[in-house]
C-alpha cells in the first residue's frame, strides 16, 4: 500500500488520544488503509530539560525515545493484543499543526483529537485540530473525547 492510501493519526497523550486511535482503527479496515500514528515534539518540549535535574535527559534523542515509548503505550492500551494490521508510528520534531498539515499530503485522511494538552477548557477545538481542519491537504476527522465515552457505554 502506498503512503497516499494511509490514514494519518495525530496523538499527544491527551484525553482525546484513545478515542482518536480507536476511531481511526475502526475506519482503517473499512477504507482498506494502513494506519500511521504520529506524535510530535513541539518546540516548547525542548525547554523541558531546563526544568529537570542535571543528567536526567541528555539530548533530544532521549526526548524522542520517551515520546515513542508513550506512543507505543497508548497504542497498546487502546488496542491491546488486537493491534491493527499495517500500523506504523513516528515521532516528528516540530510544531504539531505544521507537521500534521505537511504529513497530510501523503494520506487519504487525517484524524486528530478535538482538544489536546493546554488551552482553555471552554474551547470547542484546540489550536492544532483547528489548524489541521483549516489547512490540511486531505479531509480531516476531528474526534471528541465523547466518542471514547460513547464507545464505553455502547460497545
Amino acid at each position: 500500500m502506498s503512503d497516499s492510501e494511509r490514514i494519518l493519526v495525530g496523538i499527544d497523550g491527551s484525553e482525546c488520544s484513545p478515542a482518536t486511535l480507536c476511531l481511526a482503527g475502526r475506519l482503517a479496515p473499512a477504507l482498506t488503509a494502513p494506519l500511521h500514528v504520529i506524535t510530535c515534539l513541539g518546540f516548547s518540549d525542548f525547554y523541558l530539560p531546563a526544568h529537570l535535574h542535571p543528567g536526567y535527559i541528555d539530548n533530544t534523542a532521549e526526548l524522542e525515545a520517551i515520546a515513542k515509548g508513550l506512543t507505543e503505550q497508548a497504542i497498546d492500551t487502546d488496542y491491546g493484543p488486537e493491534r491493527p494490521e499495517h500500523l506504523t508510528t513516528a515521532v516528528k520534531v516540530g510544531s504539531p499543526a505544521k507537521v500534521l498539515v505537511e504529513e497530510s499530503l501523503n494520506a487519504q485522511l487525517l484524524v486528530v483529537g478535538r482538544r489536546g494538552h493546554g488551552g482553555l477548557f471552554g474551547q470547542l477545538m484546540g489550536s492544532v485540530s483547528a489548524a489541521c481542519a483549516a489547512h490540511a491537504h486531505r479531509p480531516v476527522l476531528v474526534v471528541s473525547q465523547d466518542a471514547e465515552e460513547d464507545r464505553e457505554t455502547n460497545p
